[in-house]
């Protein structure tokens, strides 16, 4: 397959599956649910959070996350009571458990309080083709106040190698601007040319049978790796190709 033929299939896939059908069956839904920005924000930082395993139990914990806030991410991070926190000590998704909840809670409250909110916090540290060391500079703060060692693993850093996945999703659910519907496009102070692809097992396999990636590991050169290709493709909206990586893999068995 030339390069131009390779552009021509994945374009066409990403047209077959950044439809608002692909939300019915991905965490994306859960900051659909929401209209502040805030909110928005905060329910698909913790719902990208949980993101790993199978599918249908992540959407059914993220869910399941929402309602012990009552529904309403923000007015709960920033208003929360010790006995809120409490409540949350039920919660467990895979190794992610209620104590891991209440401290990210409690840093998403530092974070709006004291640093300007999320998008302020990922677009102080963005470069043009990159936001890899703004995510390592996010974990930093993130965990600036006093939390339990156990919890950092919840934030992946890409600085020590980390394909960090599911925190690159959740950057594309929020900067990604295409009208389409699925990516929701609220930050408007970082470019969709500086996001990485969020690279798993699905989207790393379908990767290396294109020759779009020779790295046998899904971890942080890859996913540099897989980005260099994928910015010769679109250098504006590379990670689009996400959506016909992901399509290819999880619904075609490609």
């Amino acid at each position: 397959m030339t390069n131009s033929e390779l552009k021509d299939f994945l374009d066409e896939k990403v047209l077959q599956y950044n439809t608002l059908e692909f939300i019915e069956s991905d965490p994306v839904q859960i900051p659909h649910l929401f209209t502040q920005k805030e909110d928005i924000e905060i329910a698909g930082f913790l719902s990208a959070t949980i993101a790993w395993g199978n599918r249908k139990m992540i959407i059914k914990n993220s869910h399941n996350m929402m309602e012990l806030m009552g529904n309403a991410p923000y007015d709960f991070v920033m208003s929360h009571s010790e006995k809120d926190l409490e409540a949350l000590e039920s919660f467990v998704h895979r190794t992610f458990n209620g104590t891991d909840f209440s401290s990210f809670i409690q840093s998403l409250k530092n974070i709006y309080q004291n640093h300007g909110g999320l998008e302020a916090v990922f677009s102080k540290n963005q470069q043009a083709d990159s936001m890899q060391k703004s995510i390592h500079e996010f974990k930093k703060l993130f965990f600036e106040i006093p939390h339990l060692n156990r919890t950092q693993k919840h934030v992946s850093d890409p600085l020590n190698n980390s394909a960090a996945k599911r925190i690159n999703m959740y950057l594309r659910w929020m900067i990604r601007q295409d009208n389409k519907g699925v990516d929701l496009g609220i930050w408007k102070s970082i470019s969709p040319a500086a996001l990485s692809c969020p690279l798993d097992v699905h989207s790393g396999n379908v990767a290396r049978k294109l020759s779009l990636l020779t790295r046998k590991q899904n971890d942080g050169k890859a996913v540099a790796e897989l980005d260099l290709q994928l910015r010769k493709l679109d250098s504006k909206d590379p990670v689009k190709y996400d959506f016909a990586l992901f399509g290819l893999g999880v619904f075609e068995g490609f």
